[in-house]
């Protein structure tokens, strides 16, 4: 898949989570097999670019071309600011969140918010693509609400605006998360543009990626919260797409290994305080559905250092390898609790 200038390894993409993708999780998955990563959303609001969360969400250091950061806000001339900002840090393509259906982001009139007001999106678009030197990329969902799917109107109104890459979540912003994503919209979408689409929710298997690929068109799929504690799925779609056969599921002492290393990045990168407390929901995906992990996880919780973590999860695994080379996720929840 080809990307302005950028040329990505396949066609499989890290979508934008906010407070997960930052960049120990997005080098993870690169390494993992993911063909690109894109940012936790950046304010466009210049006040807060001087805070440390926004600081760390523009550092890029280490990290694998192409270093993508999303940009969030209703204002042109601040989005375009931001977008400026964004490369002058290191950003090699700027995406525009028009796909956030959290409260605190629609109820300024960003994110998915934005979807109700056409014109306004276009001159967003315009604004930032003037702006900057590099692509520029679009994530929005199918529309509003069920009454109101506009996501063709607006992949129009991208394509015309010089938009590099669309990305469509499923859903419109009044669904959020729930019940499933449909992809008519997004096939819809893809007959009708030229520029690459990208699909977006519930992939969540190798099959499910080849289904959604193959029925909508697409050029490629944006996985999130299928990669929660299991970035190995990169390499795992991308090996059956590639060949229609499975691999086998990680062994015990790799997810281990995998699970340590990430731990260590995260206290590297923000400090012990804040890195013990982020990694608790990180320990908390990886061993999700694990014989005791229940237990293992509500005593993880109460952990306040990171050697007390880090022995935590080496116990736990240890113990876990007892019940196999292979990692077994136990169907039976009683067994998994």
């Amino acid at each position: 898949m080809q990307i302005g200038p950028y040329s990505l390894m396949n066609n499989l993409i890290v979508a934008p989570m906010a407070g997960v993708t930052d960049r120990p999780f997005r080098q993870l998955c690169k390494k993992m097999g993911a063909g690109m990563a894109v940012s936790e959303m950046v304010s466009s609001n210049s006040l807060l670019w001087g805070s440390d969360k926004t600081r760390r969400r523009a550092n890029h250091d280490g990290e694998v071309d192409p270093i993508v950061v999303q940009i969030a806000g209703a204002d042109p001339a601040m989005m375009a600011e931001a977008a400026c900002y964004n490369v002058e840090k290191g950003a090699q393509i700027i995406d525009i969140n028009m796909g956030c259906p959290a409260k605190k982001i629609c109820n300024t009139m960003a994110g998915s918010a934005l979807l109700q007001n056409e014109q306004l999106v276009g001159k967003i678009l315009d604004a930032v693509v003037h702006a900057v030197d590099v692509p520029v990329t679009l994530k929005i969902r199918t529309g509003w609400d069920l009454k109101h799917k506009n996501a063709l109107v607006i992949a129009r109104i991208a394509e015309n605006a010089g938009i590099q890459a669309l990305a469509i979540h499923g859903r419109t912003r009044a669904c959020a998360y729930a019940g499933h994503a449909e992809y008519d919209t997004i096939a819809t979408v893809k007959t009708n543009v030229k520029i690459p689409v990208i699909a977006n929710g519930d992939i969540d298997t190798p099959e499910k990626a080849r289904i959604v690929l193959e029925y909508t068109g697409a050029d490629a799929v944006m996985i999130g919260r299928a990669a929660q504690g299991r970035p190995w799925i990169f390499r795992e779609i991308s090996y059956y797409l590639a060949t229609n056969n499975y691999l086998p599921l990680p062994e015990v002492t790799e997810i281990h290994h995998v699970l340590i290393n990430h731990l260590y990045d995260l206290y590297d990168f923000y400090g012990e305080y804040s890195g013990v407390r982020i990694a608790r929901k990180h320990i908390s995906w990886y061993t999700k559905g694990l014989v005791g992990s229940a237990a293992f996880r509500h005593a993880m919780n109460q952990l306040q250092t990171c050697g007390q973590q880090i022995s935590a999860v080496n116990d736990f695994f240890i113990n876990l390898a007892g019940y196999g080379q292979r990692l077994a996720y136990i169907e039976n929840k009683e067994l998994a609790a």
